[in-house]
């Protein structure tokens, strides 16, 4: 997957642009994506906060990104 991101003028990462064909098999992937809008349920969002914790206390566990795109390339296949 080859993304685009844009950035504001301090170079911070406003937006990501994903290839058309990527976004398509997303789409197809996860039908819903589309009409997902609003806050997240805090439960979700507790979820969040628990992940960050466990990345935070355990950072030789994190993976770069370009394994799971890879992971996910692969169940297209």
């Amino acid at each position: 997957m080859s993304l685009q991101y844009i950035s504001d003028d301090s170079g911070h990462p406003t937006a990501v642009i994903i290839p058309i064909n990527d976004w398509n098999g997303i789409r197809n992937k996860y039908p819903d994506v589309e009409t997902i809008e609003g806050d997240l349920p805090q439960w979700q969002k507790d979820i969040i906060d628990s992940r960050l914790k466990e990345i935070a206390d355990n950072p030789q566990c994190l993976r770069p990104i370009e394994e799971l795109f890879e992971e996910l390339n692969n169940e297209d296949d």
